[in-house]
């Protein structure tokens, strides 16, 4: 799905990334390149039937070795290929923060042993049905108590977690942020990839992971209200949250 490569790599470059880098299927790649002029994009190798091929996640992982953080999971699809990759991505980047999000964290329900041997933060991002799955748990029991739930799974795992919906939870196991900004016309496709590209540039930025999360939730909400003063909740769509980004991160910097 390119376009959600697209609208984490401009969420990310409108949050501050000072370069981006977009690694996605060399099938793709002419499409991902005209969604932006402003981040470089990287073709990763693929089979003929479209599943990315044998060695694709050390070419990420080599490609990653400069970079500050990485973000991991909108786009990617599901399948064997994925599952495999976006393991070994996160195992073979163990002093880098990553941002997993999206088939990201599909590849690795249910989450059942985390990745001990990390020593850089791991910041998850589901929202309530993504969370269900990597519980192994009906999203109706994730929805009845999502505070204790979120802050039990971080705890345990030693991760941040990021849980979206009307009022976003951001914890680190310890400390718990219930996000207020935002609007029902952001409930739109490719609205949690700009996020995820978000929190990726703030951790590039050297941001505690958890404070990453926590600002990340806030600037896209509020990017979205700002968005929706000027065109309206209906039309919103996730593309036009990064152009707000900007004006909201102003806004934070007078304190949030």
């Amino acid at each position: 799905m390119a376009g959600a490569a697209v609208l984490a790599g401009r969420g990310a470059l409108r949050a501050g990334a000072g370069l981006v880098r977009v690694a996605c299927p060399a099938s793709v790649q002419d499409v991902v390149a005209a969604g932006s002029p402003c981040y470089m994009t990287v073709g990763i190798r693929q089979h003929a039937d479209g599943s990315l091929g044998d060695g694709a996640a050390a070419e990420v992982i080599e490609l990653a070795r400069g970079a500050d953080a990485v973000a991991l999971g909108p786009g990617l699809g599901r399948g064997p290929s994925v599952a495999a990759f976006v393991r070994d991505l996160v195992v073979g980047l163990p002093e880098k923060p990553v941002v997993l999000d999206a088939d990201g964290l599909n590849a690795l329900a249910p989450f059942e042993a985390g990745f001990p041997g990390r020593t850089a933060p791991l910041v998850l991002t589901p929202h309530p049905g993504e969370f269900a799955r990597l519980l192994g748990r009906p999203v109706a029991d994730v929805v009845a108590d999502r505070e204790k739930r979120a802050v039990e799974f971080a705890r345990r795992f030693g991760l941040v977690l990021l849980l979206k919906g009307s009022g976003t939870l951001a914890t680190d196991g310890a400390r718990l942020y219930r996000n207020t900004t935002g609007n029902p016309g952001m409930a739109t496709g490719g609205s949690g990839d700009v996020l995820t590209g978000v929190i990726a540039a703030l951790v590039g930025m050297k941001l505690a992971a958890f404070d990453a999360a926590a600002l990340g939730a806030w600037a896209h909400g509020r990017a979205g209200d700002l968005a929706a003063a000027k065109l309206g909740q209906t039309g919103l769509t996730a593309a036009d949250l990064p152009e707000y980004l900007p004006a909201a991160l102003r806004e934070a910097e007078s304190g949030w």
